[in-house]
């Protein structure tokens, strides 16, 4: 079984940084793709930044220019870094991993940006 815990989401001013970590635990054979997902408030949960095991990325058009996704394979962690900040990034950030043909989720991070 493998687990993925997030860290690091916030209250945040518009313009502002944070950097969300997920790390992997648990019996896992290979984890391929790693990733982030985000849910807002009445919205549903939308596709943010993948990383494939290669380092291969991809990225949504919102945040492209302003978030950067890494990986480090040694640790099975995941980071998220993102700038310029906006009140629209408000959401709950899930951490999301490829195990061996699996989805596997995070429980959640909340980013919080304020105007």
């Amino acid at each position: 079984q493998v687990q993925l815990v997030e860290s690091g989401g916030d209250l945040v001013q518009a313009g502002g940084s944070l950097r969300l970590s997920c790390a992997a635990s648990g019996s896992m054979s290979k984890i391929d793709v790693m990733g982030w997902y985000r849910q807002a408030p009445g919205k549903q949960r939308e596709e943010v930044a993948l990383v494939s095991s290669a380092g291969s990325t991809k990225y949504a058009d919102f945040v492209k220019g302003r978030f950067t996704i890494s990986r480090d394979n040694a640790k099975r962690t995941v980071y998220l870094q993102m700038n310029s900040l906006t009140p629209e990034d408000t959401a709950v950030y899930y951490c999301y991993a490829v195990n061996a043909g699996y989805d596997v989720w995070g429980l959640g991070t909340l980013v919080t940006v304020s105007s």
